[in-house]
């Protein structure tokens, strides 16, 4: 299929991993279909297909499943990622990062199932129409109190009957069992056509048809009172998943609520209030103190502490000044700040973060799909199972057929896999969620597990373990003061953008210096700077360029060396022929770098710096991180290293800014961008740390192991209360009441352990 196109729609309704397969397997039947995604947390479904696909039969066809279909905003047709990932492929590159089709990210948009398609002027059949009416999964929760949805309706309806029914059987033993019957119908009607649907498309062990075969048998074996009161409990079950799955939704969702809906948009001298998401790239916003900010952007007047924990859970506000980027979500503390916008609502980082979860949340981990797989032939295995149970001691042993058949049926609804299917899943989608709000960014949940495996870390040096800009380190007075120096050095660089001058005039800066003004300056080409401040004649330049005027003391050929052994680069001032002090610069490591670092080796993991930088300057940084260092390498270098490292049996992650680092980055087990969420940093990596934090990559590690925890824990905890009540049932301790019970409790159980990963992380 060489012109495979990818289309994302909306799905309404999902809340669990069976909706999702069934969902799955009755679209990749539909002809010119190649590929299918479906995340049951993000609510979406993604198609890869050819041109001869039916898109409206693919939407018809899920719609007559029960669910509610809309294309996604800005889903339409695009050609798909080349990459396309088998079951052993680690990386998650290619999927769809398309930052710049539109994607508005109007959560709310097509959860009132009632109204929306026809508003949408969706051509519903009637058959579609009736089974989404009568159709119990629903949104719930996440859009309003649970008993408004329809699911909630279904099951206070089903729960209705059954009191009713109960009341009847005392007043009229004669119709107790028409009562129950009754009652039991009234939750079974909407599960049942559900499983035929389901039978229709290619799923006919869903956990829906388990359920109906089970009540039908319990009338047949007249059971009927037990029959009504295990619909109703599948429906309390049922209804409990869509709260559970609710929350982790909401967890990423509530970061688009961040964006405040306005802003203040400043035209011709006058200041309109504008809804936040028709902003340009380009135009100015004022931001008053106590604000949200509405828009991606850089300072072009004011500075201000801005509060970004309710983006990155950074708890003290970062300082800003003109030129700084802000981000959409975050809250202007003291004074007012006009910003120049940077990205349309579409596309700022809020935005790109919760579209790249979603995306993250529809590709499977290995664990996933080898769940996934098992259940495949779990399921009828238990139908297997649970018709020997009830046939075999009758027909061979002289048992009572209602007694085993009971037992049988008792079997078929332990056996439902619903637990063991959203084990995965559930804690997946919570540590993505959970890793989004503090900034870091894991494309799927194969990148998710394979965080945790890794045994050795290769970092970047510029700009991932050092912030990437020069500092002044030091201030050597010789004949001046330092003050002095500094100032004279600082009228030098006015106006230059060179690194080092913006070193120069931000420390004068930080210590309340006002430089004096600079006459005829002139760059002397590689040696420095010479112009005439206050009368004097001043030259800032290298040591080698003040050596050749200016004869160099031991005293200060013993100084400047000593500061080059320290990484350092030393610009020497002469103020008229005579060597007044030197500035020495370096770019400094970021300030939680060495404790990251610690993190790191505490959790046994080896880390190594890679750099092209010279050696001096890499070991001096290195001896202060306590990293080993390799020095002075090529982007292929990087690679190469990477490959050693792999080749010694390490699992190897790859840190960097993404852009010079891409062929490591791809070569590693997992490739991690470093920094301000730069397109081309989130679509080399499979993950991004978007807040630059070497802090972060353990906290990265450490959650995914977390989340490993948390699946083994909730396999052992489904398959595990299925195992028990397997034995009390067959040997007569149990019934169905209890069989039920223990599905229900179990998923829930196991939701609301993968949901302990969304707290928030800390570090």
């Amino acid at each position: 299929m060489s012109d495979v196109k990818e289309t994302r729609f909306r799905v309404g309704g999902m809340d669990c991993a069976s909706c999702a397969s069934k969902i799955d397997t009755a679209v990749r039947r539909m002809p010119g279909v190649a590929e299918v995604s479906v995340s049951v947390t993000a609510g979406t479904m993604r198609v890869q297909h050819d041109a001869t696909s039916d898109l409206e039969a693919i939407r018809r066809k899920v719609s007559g499943l029960g669910y509610s279909v809309t294309p996604a905003a800005g889903g339409a047709e695009k050609p798909a990622a080349k990459h396309v990932h088998g079951p052993g492929c680690n990386h998650d590159h290619g999927h769809g990062h398309d930052h710049g089709h539109g994607h508005k990210h109007d959560h709310g948009h097509a959860h009132d199932h009632d109204h929306d398609h026809d508003r949408a002027g969706h051509d519903h059949t009637p058959k579609a129409a009736t089974v989404e009416g009568l159709h119990g999964h629903d949104h719930g929760p996440s859009e309003g109190p649970w008993w408004k949805g329809r699911k909630g309706r279904l099951t206070i309806l089903a729960g209705a009957a059954l009191v009713l029914a109960y009341g009847i059987g005392h007043l009229f033993p004669a119709i107790e069992t028409y009562a129950f019957v009754i009652a039991m119908f009234v939750g079974l009607v909407p599960i049942a056509r559900r499983a035929i649907m389901a039978a229709l498309a290619g799923t006919p062990f869903s956990i829906e048809m388990l359920m109906t075969i089970a009540a039908v048998g319990a009338v047949i074996i007249n059971a009927t009172e037990e029959a009504a009161a295990v619909v109703f409990l599948f429906l309390v079950g049922e209804l409990l998943e869509g709260v559970a799955a609710g929350k982790a939704r909401d967890s990423i969702r509530s970061l688009s609520a961040l964006v405040p809906k306005t802003a203040l948009l400043e035209e011709g001298g006058r200041t309109t209030e504008v809804p936040a998401e028709g902003l340009a790239v380009g135009a100015v916003i004022l931001v008053r103190p106590g604000d949200r900010i509405s828009a991606d952007g850089t300072i072009i007047d004011g500075e201000s502490a801005i509060d970004e924990a309710p983006v990155t859970g950074e708890s003290t506000p970062v300082r800003k000044e003109v030129g700084d980027t802000v981000f959409a979500g975050t809250v202007n503390g003291e004074a007012a700040l006009r910003v120049r916008v940077t990205a349309a609502a579409a596309d700022n980082t809020i935005a790109r973060v919760v579209k790249l979860v979603e995306e993250a949340q529809e590709s499977k981990a290995p664990t996933e799909r080898f769940i996934d797989r098992f259940s495949r032939y779990y399921t009828p295995g238990v139908v297997v199972v649970a018709a020997l149970v009830a046939i075999i001691p009758p027909l061979f042993f002289g048992g009572v057929w209602s007694e085993w058949v009971y037992k049988g049926l008792a079997v078929l609804l332990i056996g439902c896999p619903c637990a063991l299917v959203i084990s995965t899943p559930a804690a997946i989608a919570a540590a993505l969620s959970a890793g989004a709000r503090r900034g870091l960014l894991m494309k799927g949940g194969a990148v998710l597990e394979g965080l945790g495996k890794l045994t050795a870390i290769a970092f970047d040096k510029t700009g991932t373990l050092t912030e990437g800009k020069p500092k002044v380190t030091d201030i050597v007075a010789f004949s001046a003061s330092s003050g002095e120096v500094l100032r004279l050095a600082a009228a030098l660089e006015a106006g230059s953008s060179h690194p080092l001058a913006l070193a120069i005039l931000g420390k004068a800066a930080e210590e309340g210096i006002v430089p004096p003004v600079a006459g005829g300056a002139r760059a002397l080409g590689g040696k420095g700077v010479a112009a005439t401040v206050e009368g004097r004649e001043v030259f800032l330049g290298s040591p080698r360029a003040v050596a050749e005027t200016v004869t160099l003391s031991d005293e200060v050929k013993a100084t400047t060396a000593a500061l080059n052994d320290d990484g350092k680069t030393v610009s020497m001032l002469v103020v008229d022929g005579v060597l007044a002090g030197a500035v020495a610069m370096r770019d400094e490591p970021r300030p939680d770098a060495a404790a990251g670092l610690k993190a790191l080796k505490d959790a046994g993991i080896r880390t190594v710096m890679l750099t092209g930088d010279n050696a001096r300057t890499a070991k001096a940084v290195g001896a202060e991180l306590g990293i080993e260092v390799r020095a002075e390498l090529m982007p292929e270098d990087k690679q190469r290293i990477v490959g050693e490292l792999q080749r010694e049996g390490y699992v190897v992650g790859k840190i960097g800014d993404g852009i010079n680092d891409a062929p490591a980055l791809a070569a590693a087990n997992v490739g991690i961008a470093m920094g301000g969420g730069t397109d081309v940093a989130l679509e080399t990596a499979d993950a991004a740390i978007l807040h630059g934090r070497v802090g972060d990559v353990a906290l990265m590690t450490d959650l995914s192991q977390r989340a490993m925890r948390n699946i083994v824990q909730n396999i052992v905890l489904s398959l595990g209360l299925k195992g028990v009540f397997l034995v009390t049932t067959v040997v007569g301790i149990t019934g169905l009441w209890p069989a039920i019970l223990a599905d229900t409790g179990a998923t829930v159980l196991v939701t609301l352990n993968a949901l302990r990963l969304l707290r928030p992380i800390r570090g």
